[in-house]
């Protein structure tokens, strides 16, 4: 498959889903202000998940956003049983979506698995942000799905609208 074909592929995706149109050029703009910007956006998230699976690293962005998910359980049986489902899909070895953390960080998880608490994938977590905007994020910057986004909604924010 072609880059061309990928990208169509994606932006046929993204606006299936209704994301392209609900996006602002403003907002596109700040992200690439800082990686902040992005993963706090309102569509950023959904946006970059979009290019992350052209890397085949999306398991990186749905970690993260199953973590922040994840802090705001307030049920201990409810804690236990997505701490151990996180734990499944992407922590253990041979995970479905195993994300790259070091040994560690997993042992600490395991350990936690027992009483997890709001803060057991912290240390995950961050190391994960730590790897996305290091490497897939600048990538994500001069990708041609994200120049490709700004000159889209450039060109479509300059078209004046009849009244």
């Amino acid at each position: 498959m072609s880059p061309n074909t990928c990208w169509l592929c994606m932006t046929f995706r993204a606006e299936e889903n209704g994301i392209i149109s609900k996006v602002s050029f403003d907002e596109v703009l700040q992200w690439s202000q800082s990686f902040e910007k992005l993963i706090t956006s309102k569509h950023g998230p959904m946006i970059y998940k979009t290019y992350l699976k052209t890397e085949h690293s999306d398991e990186n962005i749905e970690f993260w956003l199953a973590c922040e998910a994840y802090k705001k359980i307030t049920s201990q049986r409810k804690r236990i049983y997505v701490a151990r489902k996180l734990f499944t899909n992407y922590i253990q070895p041979q995970a479905p979506k195993e994300i790259n953390i070091d040994s560690p960080v997993k042992k600490s998880i395991v350990r936690n698995l027992q009483e997890p608490t709001e803060s057991c994938f912290d240390e995950a977590q961050r190391v994960v942000y730590m790897h996305m905007e290091r490497d897939s994020y600048p990538r994500f910057l001069e990708s041609k799905f994200y120049q490709q986004l700004k000159y889209r909604l450039q060109t479509d924010s300059n078209i004046p609208s009849v009244h």
